[in-house]
């Protein structure tokens, strides 16, 4: 049976092992980068980022969660966990905040607001249908939540949704003290995946829909296959490598 972790520093890693347990998979909490050590993916939840990040420092786990997040097994990180795994943020409290990246994106840590601004709506997700069923809309569960602003070539986008009216003006820092509105589109990315990472602005773990979480374990499959499949031609690349080589046939020669 896979393992997952689920990074548990802080914030709603509790609603993800419980969310995972519905569905009969083992999860097992992470604050240690030991505990890493024999898992199959790892999940890092949502929360308040600079809180994590103060905390992972403390235990010296960003080194230990890069590794693991280059070494090809499965990533999702959900609200916070999009801003932990991102390459770049914005909006930043003063001083900024240690980053674990991998994911191709830059994010607003609080696109939507403050905590005032929370709120729920219907995501459309075909790609979530297709793979898991079910409707082609999700609930969005969205927590003074982040956004992307932009995304990679590489970067699959599995849902975005409308940019609320009451939303605050987007607004960072030039490096000279002056301020310059950066975004102004109609729709905000709120949901992504990069080949072994998994991102999502909001929180599945709040709702009742297991599919995002079968979605992610879907993706711990295709790493498993991937890994066997890559094992196996090595395999037969080393075995072939082994064989005797055909000799010429030794023809009779006739006078």
């Amino acid at each position: 049976m896979a393992v997952v972790g689920v990074l548990a520093l802080q914030g709603s890693y509790n609603e993800h092992l419980a969310a995972l347990r519905r569905i009969g998979v083992r999860g097992v909490e992470v604050r240690k980068p030991e505990q890493l050590l024999g898992l199959d993916s790892l999940i890092i939840p949502g929360g308040e980022s600079t809180t994590m990040a103060k905390l992972a420092n403390y235990h010296n786990l960003f080194p230990a969660l890069r590794e693991f997040v280059s070494g090809g097994k499965p990533v999702w990180g959900t609200c916070a966990g999009l801003i932990f795994l991102a390459n770049k943020a914005v909006g930043q409290k003063t001083g900024g905040q240690e980053l674990v990246g991998g994911l191709d994106c830059t994010v607003h840590r609080n696109f939507f607001g403050s905590q005032l601004q929370s709120f729920e709506t219907e995501l459309s997700v075909p790609k979530l249908a297709e793979k898991e069923g079910g409707n082609d809309t999700c609930r969005g569960v969205f927590i003074r939540a982040p956004a992307i602003l932009e995304v990679g070539s590489d970067v699959e986008i599995l849902a975005d949704c409308p940019v609320p009216a009451n939303r605050p003006s987007i607004v960072i820092s030039s490096g000279e003290g002056a301020e310059e509105e950066v975004y102004s589109k109609d729709r905000v990315i709120v949901a992504v995946r990069q080949g072994n990472i998994l991102a999502t602005a909001f929180h599945p773990e709040l709702t009742s829909d297991s599919r995002w979480h079968r979605f992610f374990l879907d993706m711990d499959k295709e790493s498993q296959a991937k890994a066997l499949a890559a094992l196996s031609l090595s395999s037969s690349s080393r075995d072939t490598e082994h064989l005797p080589k055909n000799k010429p046939l030794a023809l009779p020669i006739f006078e």
